[in-house]
């Protein structure tokens, strides 16, 4: 344990090094054209087969927003415009923190390398019961609660989550 940490960490026995492991950022949108939103089955593991958002880790050198509209083009062939940031959300259990905006699609779509099929439904066609990830459940609900307003103060992990994020999430 380093001086004045709080925990475990691995340290090189000859220069002291710290190697700090920490979260990993995940990005994505809610991106909406003529009230539909767009959503991708994914094709490749976790969760392959299952629906998504497009979404993804962030690479260094880029921004959350740069991020958001890389994983649309990767995921749905998607150009997309940021319209605001929606929600931050904590996965404890698979050390992720996941930002998620809305954003408007400004282009077609198509599948990318990582989606089997991608399309834009609108909320009563939404496979709920076929979502990959607890937090793209949340941040559609966080957008059906804030689609009419223009500012907002972005959403955090729903009140009562911790255990689900700390022990349902299989990934």
């Amino acid at each position: 344990m380093p001086d004045g940490d709080d925990r475990m960490r691995r340290i090189c026995n000859r220069c002291n090094f710290v190697d700090y492991v920490n979260p990993k950022i995940v990005t994505g949108a809610v991106v909406i054209k003529d009230r539909k939103i767009l959503i991708c089955r994914r094709a490749i593991e976790p969760r392959k087969g299952f629906w998504t958002l497009p979404a993804g880790f962030m690479e260094e050198g880029e921004s959350v927003e740069e991020g958001a509209r890389r994983e649309a083009r990767e995921e749905a062939m998607a150009e997309i415009e940021i319209d605001g940031l929606l929600g931050v959300y904590s996965v404890p259990r698979i050390s992720q923190v996941q930002i998620m905006f809305r954003a408007k699609l400004l282009s077609d779509i198509a599948p990318g390398p990582e989606s089997e099929e991608v399309k834009l439904v609108s909320w009563a066609d939404i496979p709920w019961s076929e979502m990959a990830f607890p937090t793209a459940v949340w941040a559609l609900t966080h957008y059906a609660e804030t689609r009419h307003l223009k500012a907002f103060p972005p959403f955090g992990n729903p009140p009562g989550t911790d255990k689900v994020t700390r022990e349902v999430i299989r990934l």
